[in-house]
């Protein structure tokens, strides 16, 4: 072998020798948390969430129970909603099951709407403040035939249907005058 040659090979060798051919990794990617929006996370202290389903209950749920209608964790809170037993009872909850955690997610909201009326939403505190619902606000649940105006003449509110509607934007959709059975609405404060 020459001794260009020779020389050639070496530094080469040694260049090689020296330089990580070895597969870089990417960093690992952030865990999930608010600031990558993972559901089920916490808001911070002080926020007000936005509840974007349907249901102002399936909001609470969420925030209550992860959403599990049928927890029973032992802590004397049942179902999706954290009833207390002598709430669910003095409810009327005994008509669909003996506890929360084994009625089903409609019957478990036909009682909250129950518990609200006489509770308001101090029932849920923790989870109504993140909704931003506080103890003036109630829910209607809409049932066939009826309007915004009708509604908010029941409720007595003084901005009429505009305020009801203004309220439930979201929920409502584009056109006020086409109310979908079923949709829920937040009664604003007179």
């Amino acid at each position: 072998m020459s001794n260009k040659r020779f020389w050639t090979v070496a530094l080469l060798s040694g260049l090689f020798s020296c330089t990580s051919f070895g597969a870089v990794a990417a960093p690992p990617p952030a865990p999930p948390g608010p600031a990558n929006g993972a559901p089920g996370t916490a808001a911070a202290p002080g926020a007000v969430r936005e509840c974007k389903r349907d249901s102002v209950w399936d909001c609470i749920a969420e925030c209550e129970s992860s959403g599990r209608w049928n927890v029973n964790t032992g802590n004397g809170y049942y179902g999706g909603l954290q009833f207390w037993q002598p709430t669910w009872e003095e409810h009327g909850g005994l008509k669909y099951a003996k506890r929360a955690d084994l009625a089903t997610r409609a019957q478990q909201i036909a009682v909250a709407e129950r518990v609200l009326k006489s509770q308001g939403w101090k029932a849920w505190p923790v989870c109504s403040k993140r909704y931003g619902l506080d103890g003036r606000q109630r829910v209607h649940t809409v049932k066939a035939g009826e309007t915004l105006s009708g509604i908010a003449r029941r409720y007595g509110l003084s901005g009429g249907w505009k305020a009801l509607y203004d309220a439930n934007r979201k929920a409502v959709g584009g056109q006020p005058n086409q109310l979908s059975v079923g949709t829920r609405l937040t009664i604003p404060a007179k």
